[in-house]
C-alpha cells in the first residue's frame, strides 16, 4: 500500500508569533477542506502529524471527515530556524536557497539540512516499522523537510530544486513494502492517489 506526504497549505503570518504556532489561513482551511472531500483521501487509515500547529490543523480537518484519530511526532517538524525567527519573503528565499544549497552549514543558527533530513527519516522509518503496510498512511508535515525526505526516498542529492512549489499544499507518494517513491510533489488539488505499481 501507499503513503502520503501531504504539506500544510497558507498559514496566517503573524510576526509577533512563533513560526511554529502559526495556524492556517483561510485560504489554507478552504484548500485543506475540499481535499478531505477528494476520493483517494477515503482509503487512509492512520494519520500522523507533526506537531506543530498548521500541520495538526490540517491533519484534524481531514482527520474528523474520515472519523480517525491523529497522532502527532515531535521530529516530523520543520527545520528549526528559531534562531532568525520570521524573515521577509526576500529575505527567506535567500536563506531557503542557502539550506539547500549548502547542507552540511548551518545558516545563522538554523538547523542543517542534513540534520533535519536525518531526523525525520528516522522518525518515518519509526513509526512505519511498527505499521501494518497494507493500511494507507497520511503523513502532514512541512516543505524543508518533507523535501528532504523525498530526496532520501528517492535516492538523490539535497537541492532546492526538489522544493515544493511555493504555497503549500503539495503531496507526494511512496510504496510502504519498499519505501520507493511514486510520484514528485503534486498540488493537493490534481493529486489522485491512483499508482499503477501500488
Amino acid at each position: 500500500m501507499i503513503a502520503y506526504y501531504l504539506t500544510h497549505p497558507q498559514v496566517e503570518i503573524d510576526r509577533s508569533v512563533p513560526l511554529p504556532l502559526w495556524g492556517l489561513s483561510a485560504r489554507g482551511l478552504d484548500r485543506t477542506e475540499a481535499l478531505a472531500r477528494r476520493t483517494w483521501v477515503g482509503s487512509v487509515r492512520r494519520i500522523v502529524a507533526s506537531e506543530e500547529r498548521k500541520a495538526a490543523e490540517t491533519a484534524v480537518i481531514i482527520a474528523s471527515r474520515l472519523d480517525l484519530d491523529i497522532e502527532t511526532h515531535a521530529n516530523l517538524g520543520e527545520n528549526d530556524r528559531s534562531s532568525t525567527g520570521f524573515l521577509e519573503p526576500q529575505a527567506f528565499e535567500a536563506a531557503a536557497d542557502r539550506f539547500f544549497a549548502e547542507p552540511e552549514v548551518s545558516w545563522d543558527g538554523w538547523e542543517r539540512a542534513t540534520d533535519a533530513s536525518a531526523r525525520i527519516t528516522r522518525a518515518v522509518d519509526r513509526i512505519l516499522d511498527a505499521h501494518d503496510p497494507v493500511l494507507p498512511v497520511l503523513f502532514v508535515g512541512h516543505g524543508a523537510v518533507g523535501t528532504l525526505l523525498k530526496c532520501r526516498l528517492a535516492g538523490r542529492s539535497i537541492s532546492r530544486s526538489e522544493d515544493q512549489p511555493a504555497g503549500g499544499g503539495n503531496i507526494f507518494a511512496f510504496r510502504l513494502v519498499d519505501r520507493a517513491l511514486l510520484c514528485d510533489w503534486t498540488p493537493m488539488e490534481s493529486f489522485d492517489g491512483v499508482f499503477d505499481a501500488a
